[in-house]
């Protein structure tokens, strides 16, 4: 498996049921022995669950690095840290993501352009970067892997409509960049995850102050109908990933709560 993980997320407390998407990759993979450069925005938060996760006996870490994916330059750094520190990153996972709850009718274009920065122009550079650092190590056994949304396949009715035209621009962007690394003759594997309805604390930061109690309600009633996914659920489906024999490469999963057909 591989040594050094890259991670980009927005959300990284581990503390209890507010667990986010990253801590919970972090959690299942750091006990195989991986070192993951984690690039949130709060650095702090990062530091706290490096903390309590530690080192674990086979050399897995959590090491952290503040980012903002909407600075190319920041992006840059990072790499140039990694190379320096780790001598490179083998898997790259673009997990950054929020949601604004303004609609596409009545939406505001600042929201607009912030969520396109962070969910779409952000894993694009960041796989271009990831990319250029692969080829100049010479290495052919990459992974880039896009944590996306069931929302990606789907549009359900009053669903967060432009957080859905980003993440199906994930599964395009996804699939461009297998077809490039085919093109490329290139080992090099890239797959989508794409999850139902976490538990995480994205729900709350999608919706005004105005509108949060209904958020809540909302969420209460997704989660009355069933267990929602748990963060832990997608870092094992990263770690599966991972674990494939390098003659399977896993395009695209959908992850969701069983017995449901979608959400």
């Amino acid at each position: 498996m591989s040594h050094t993980l890259f991670q980009v997320s927005s959300d990284w407390n581990h503390a209890g049921t507010s667990s986010g998407i990253g801590a919970g990759i972090a959690a299942s993979l750091l006990k195989n022995g991986i070192i993951i450069l984690g690039v949130p925005r709060d650095v702090e938060r990062i530091k706290k669950l490096s903390d309590s996760l530690g080192t674990t006996a086979s050399g897995g870490k959590l090491v952290g690095m503040k980012c903002d994916v909407t600075n190319e330059d920041d992006i840059k750094s990072v790499f140039s840290y990694a190379k320096d520190q780790f001598g490179g990153i083998d898997v790259c996972v673009n997990n950054a993501g929020l949601s604004h709850s303004s609609s596409l009718l009545t939406g505001d274009t600042k929201e607009w352009r912030n969520m396109l920065d962070v969910m779409i122009l952000a894993p694009c550079i960041i796989t271009r970067e990831f990319m250029n650092q692969v080829k100049e190590r010479g290495v052919d056994d990459a992974h880039i892997i896009f944590i996306n949304s069931i929302l990606g396949h789907v549009v359900p009715p009053q669903s967060p409509h432009f957080y859905c035209a980003t993440k199906f621009a994930i599964t395009a962007i996804a699939e461009g960049v297998r077809q490039e690394l085919r093109e490329m003759k290139s080992n090099c594997r890239c797959t989508s995850i794409s999850p139902g309805v976490v538990k995480t604390e994205i729900f709350g930061r999608a919706f005004k102050a105005e509108d949060i109690q209904k958020a809540v309600e909302d969420v209460d009633k997704l989660i009355s109908n069933g267990m929602p996914l748990l963060p832990d659920d997608i870092g094992n489906t990263v770690l599966f990933v991972l674990s494939a024999p390098p003659r399977m490469e896993v395009n695209e999963i959908i992850v969701t709560t069983t017995g449901k057909l979608l959400l």
